[in-house]
């Protein structure tokens, strides 16, 4: 199983790293996220230099699906779901790892 880098833990680099408070790190890192969600509501393309894009794009809808837990039979309509594309930065920087296990 891979390792988790949590909310918690990137308050936490930052504050070891630069000094301000958590509690301001949490409301700016909230604040962002809050953005992000609003951006991708309203069917904006969120493009982050160095890491990457997010957007939403349309799944198509089925008549026939099963519930996975009940095993029930049920339609799904077109939903939205949302994307991430890595941008050029964050895949050079990972191109050379190599899993191990």
């Amino acid at each position: 199983m891979t390792e988790k880098l949590t909310k918690a833990d990137i308050i936490e680099n930052i504050n070891s790293r630069t000094g301000i408070s958590r509690n301001e790190i949490h409301s700016v890192i909230d604040e962002f996220f809050e953005e992000l969600k609003d951006g991708l509501r309203d069917g904006k393309t969120i493009e982050l230099r160095g890491l990457g894009t997010f957007e939403v794009r349309v799944r198509k809808g089925k008549e026939k699906a099963r519930n996975p837990k009940t095993g029930e039979t049920v339609s799904v309509e077109n939903h939205g779901v949302a994307v991430f594309r890595a941008g050029k930065e964050l895949k050079d920087s990972l191109w050379s790892l190599t899993t191990e296990g």
